[in-house]
């Protein structure tokens, strides 16, 4: 059996074969992937890319241009493409590679297709962790795109360098909707298929809407392009290269390290909870049933899993 040691050695040496089990690894959420991460952070290069927004938005072949883009200067691109997920087997259903299959041969594009798997922020929990594999193989950039579910989407502002909100014509109540917060996310507002009718109508609705953000926040810049005739994207790419500018490699490391830890501590949250809830109700499920036969309140419950871990804590100090 490879040791820890020899995995994290071929993932930055750019193994194909230890990426890919490594990745599977942290997906699956074997017992020494935490070690293998461990070992990886800190060696990240490059930066990250975000690519958000709703369904049908053309986002899939916008990240195709920007695999092309990014392989005509010789950069090792990595792409994590978050799919939705089989409600009965966890499996992404999407299946980017698919979308992406020009790249496929080339051995410089890793193209990983992550399940969901019923995460509400529309990234996968491994997400963060398949990107500092990707990072620390030497893939720049490493291109996060989401599945498109509204809202949620900010979770992937927290992950990326630079985040694209990709929007097209024809969302009408759509665009309003979005101005309760998810335009502020994008730190670049990309308008797709600037081809078709009602590109105008849809420029007006998103600066109407970044004028609502406050005035301390820096407004994203808003560019207009068609992924699939090319129209646009020397803009876009300039647009993309200027704000990498502003962001010292030392920031991206901060950020990084911050994004991960607030990451681990909610997962850490959740998990302790799942054991207190094991030990006071005999799991999740008992739970549940007693708040739905109207037995306990979910504020009762809460309450008794706190006293509980307030009991555990003071066990530990004697």
């Amino acid at each position: 059996m490879t040791s820890t040691a020899g995995i994290i050695r071929s993932v930055c040496e750019g193994s194909i074969r230890a990426i890919a089990r490594t990745l599977t690894r942290v997906e699956n959420g074997s017992p020494d992937s935490v070690d293998i991460l461990d070992g990886l952070f800190g060696k990240q290069q490059g930066f990250t890319l975000g690519v958000t927004g709703p369904p049908g938005a053309g986002k899939s072949t916008l990240v195709n241009r920007m695999i092309t883009r990014y392989r005509s200067t010789d950069n090792s691109v990595g792409v994590i493409a978050v799919d939705p997920s089989s409600p009965y087997t966890g499996g992404a259903l999407l299946g980017d590679r698919i979308r992406m299959q020009s790249h496929a041969t080339d051995p410089k594009v890793f193209i990983r297709s992550m399940g969901s798997r019923g995460h509400l922020g529309g990234l996968s929990g491994a997400t963060r962790d398949a990107s500092c594999v990707f990072s620390a193989a030497g893939y720049s950039p490493v291109i996060i795109e989401t599945v498109g579910v509204g809202q949620a989407e900010v979770e992937v502002a927290d992950l990326a360098d630079i985040t694209l909100l990709v929007l097209v014509p024809g969302l009408g109540d759509d665009v309003q909707s979005m101005k309760a917060g998810i335009m502020e996310i994008g730190d670049i507002i990309v308008l797709n298929k600037a081809d078709r009718n009602g590109i105008d109508q849809l420029e007006s609705y998103v600066k109407a809407s970044l004028e609502l953000m406050p005035s301390t926040m820096e407004r994203p810049e808003v560019v207009r392009i068609s992924a699939a005739n090319g129209e646009g994207l020397d803009e876009l790419w300039e647009a993309i290269d200027r704000l990498l500018l502003k962001i010292t490699r030392e920031e991206r490391k901060n950020r990084s390290a911050i994004q991960t830890l607030n990451g681990i501590l909610e997962e850490t949250g959740r998990n302790f909870s799942e054991k207190l809830l094991d030990v006071e109700y005999n799991g999740r499920d008992a739970a549940e049933r007693l708040i739905l036969s109207g037995k306990a309140s979910p504020y009762a419950v809460g309450k008794k899993l706190l006293a509980a871990a307030e009991r555990m804590f003071q066990h530990d100090e004697c």
